[in-house]
């Protein structure tokens, strides 16, 4: 920067204003601005950055209709993440689902790396829907795609746990890794003996190689994919979570709109990552919208179950309220 000391007189202001014109609202080109000017093309590239650092030029970003940048970097600081995108929908929550999808699909487009694991939900529709609208990459962006939790249940809709692990996989040049169980088994001692069976010890051990998770964001209610899966709590249940405060998951694993995890009376019979192991993953996206949802993503957000937010306008301002 230039010094505060060092004032320039009116002659040298003059000739800032002259140059900055030119190239910025004429489009002139430095060298043809040196050549018209009868100077050096370095001396115009200094008298360029001098009359940024003096304030002659300063640099608006406007965001066109439909961006919404100051959402996405108020949603950042207010719950630390290290990412947000905030998308154009409105209505109830199915009905944001292709935004949030498109959203996604663009997003993982132009964020996975080569070498990734990328772990996922195993039943969230709105994953499903992204997948579907993504393009495949070349070269390879990931090595693995890993469920998260059981991606076993009912024969009409287990397919769509099936089709999102492995379409994700292909369409990353990726290995996909099922978890040969249903999410929610009838007994501690069912898991236990399930999570030691060959395929399912090696899905849980592959959890540690994640460097991105992505995760759809539950309500307290089931939706309605997961009931048909026959993973979905009891009615019971979920008025006992109620009790507890509990207001969202993420991969069945509860939480308050603080996000401190509540001890369900059904934890002991989760097949699915652990929560310390799902939050010491790198980059954990999570995706919801629609104004049903919003306890359920603050308390995601808060408790730092996601740190990336894919979501809508109006649950992004509803966020951000005191």
């Amino acid at each position: 920067m230039v010094a505060a000391s060092s004032t320039p007189g009116p002659d040298h202001v003059r000739l800032l204003v002259k140059v900055a014109r030119m190239y910025h609202e004429r489009g002139v080109r430095q060298p043809e601005i040196a050549a018209q000017l009868n100077m050096s093309q370095p001396r115009v590239s200094r008298l360029l950055k001098e009359a940024v650092d003096r304030g002659v030029v300063r640099t608006v970003v406007v965001s066109p209709d439909g961006v919404h940048a100051e959402l996405e970097d108020a949603l950042a600081e207010r719950y630390g993440l290290r990412d947000a995108v905030v998308i154009e929908a409105e209505g109830p929550g199915i009905d944001v689902i292709p935004a949030l999808a498109a959203a996604t699909a663009t997003y993982l487009d132009a964020t996975l790396k080569g070498g990734d694991t990328i772990g996922v939900s195993s039943w969230s529709a709105t994953l499903l829907e992204a997948v579907k609208v993504m393009r495949a990459r070349t070269p390879p962006v990931a090595r693995e795609v890993i469920q998260l939790l059981g991606g076993s249940g009912s024969p009409e809709v287990q397919l769509h746990a099936t089709r999102l692990t492995s379409r994700l996989a292909e369409l990353t040049g990726a290995m996909p890794v099922f978890a040969p169980s249903a999410a929610l088994v009838g007994s501690r001692e069912l898991r236990d003996l399930l999570s030691r069976e060959p395929a399912m010890a090696d899905t849980m051990k592959a959890w540690s190689r994640l460097t991105v998770a992505l995760l759809g964001i539950g309500s307290l209610a089931p939706s309605p994919l997961l009931r048909r899966s026959g993973n979905a709590i009891t009615a019971e249940d979920q008025r006992h979570l109620g009790e507890l405060g509990a207001v969202g998951d993420v991969c069945a694993r509860y939480f308050d709109i603080d996000g401190e995890a509540v001890d369900a009376p059904f934890n002991d019979r989760i097949i699915g990552i652990e929560p310390d192991r799902l939050r010491a993953v790198d980059r954990r996206i999570g995706v919801a919208g629609g104004l049903d949802k919003v306890a359920a993503i603050r308390g995601a957000a808060r408790g730092g179950w996601v740190n990336i937010l894919i979501t809508d306008v109006e649950v992004a301002r509803e966020l951000l309220r005191d």
